[in-house]
């Protein structure tokens, strides 16, 4: 009687705890996304290079400090790299170009040159750590910088609205569907995850794409196919549901929930922007192709 007594008292606390992590969340949202909206909305695309500079700030910040335990992260350049998204659109075409190709071999030349430097008290685990984070955090920030300037017949400014929504739409509709009706369990790199969430996840993300170019082309004049922004839809929301389970790959290596608590019942700015900086090269590319 008293092991059921306990269960029941155990179940009561982990609902008590879900209900309280539903009610953060839905605050942070509430206070948070009409923030956002108004952010991507403003059109200006050199405002909205300074603040994914900052996202990407934060975000080197914390994966830095959740890697302590593991190896040495170099942040300094990581904040470097991150910096310098706030100029990519004030840089001139030609002098970017040059840029570009100077960029990466620099890159490596700096970061090998500190285990030299440092007789070994930098080493190659310390170097790799450093440069998945900064292709991860400052790459996939850059590429919505990016898409966020792109001047097409379809304008950056709209075309990021995809990239959130394939991103947070699948998010959001997997965790309330896979909450209510999950049933089957779909990996063990992320043990609340489930199949039905996934699959809600991307319908959702799809119908709510679908909406936008209706209204966009209702409204605005645009000719967006439905049948290419779908496709796109689809690919981009299951690519981020791999981009987020690649941060639950990191979390579990590094032995952590989340990479901060910058956001209440949302985590850290990692946990919030893991699978958007995961599928921007791709959506970019995407664009690029068909749009």
């Amino acid at each position: 009687m008293q092991f059921w007594n306990t269960k029941k008292e155990i179940d009561a606390l982990e609902r008590s705890e879900r209900e309280g992590m539903s009610v953060k969340r839905a605050l942070t949202t509430v206070i948070g996304l009409p923030l956002v909206i108004i952010l991507l909305l403003q059109g200006n695309k050199y405002i909205f290079d300074v603040i994914i500079a900052v996202v990407a700030v934060i975000g080197m910040y914390e994966y830095a400090k959740c890697s302590k335990e593991k190896a040495k992260v170099i942040p300094w350049i990581g904040y470097v790299c991150a910096i310098s998204i706030a100029f990519i659109h004030a840089v001139p075409e030609t002098a970017l170009e040059y840029i570009k190709l100077a960029i990466l071999p620099f890159f490596f030349l700096t970061l090998f040159l500190h285990p030299i430097l440092s007789n070994l008290k930098i080493n190659f685990q310390d170097i790799a750590h450093t440069f998945l984070g900064i292709v991860y955090i400052c790459g996939g920030s850059l590429f919505l910088a990016i898409i966020y300037g792109m001047e097409t017949k379809v304008p950056g400014v709209v075309l990021i609205w995809y990239v959130m929504f394939a991103s947070w739409a699948t998010d959001s509709f997997a965790y309330l569907i896979g909450t209510k009706f999950g049933k089957r369990h779909f990996s063990e790199v992320s043990p609340k995850k489930s199949i039905e969430g996934c699959i809600a996840g991307t319908l959702s993300a799809i119908l709510i794409i679908a909406l936008f170019t209706f209204f966009i082309n209702k409204f605005l004049g645009y000719n967006i196919s439905y049948i290419i922004i779908c496709i796109i839809g689809l690919i981009l929301s299951i690519l981020g549901q791999i981009g987020d389970l690649s941060a639950s790959v990191i979390k579990r290596y590094l032995g952590i929930k989340d990479f901060s608590n910058l956001f209440p019942g949302h985590g850290g700015m990692l946990d919030r922007m893991d699978s958007v900086m995961f599928i921007a090269p791709f959506a970019y590319l995407l664009f690029k192709m068909f749009i």
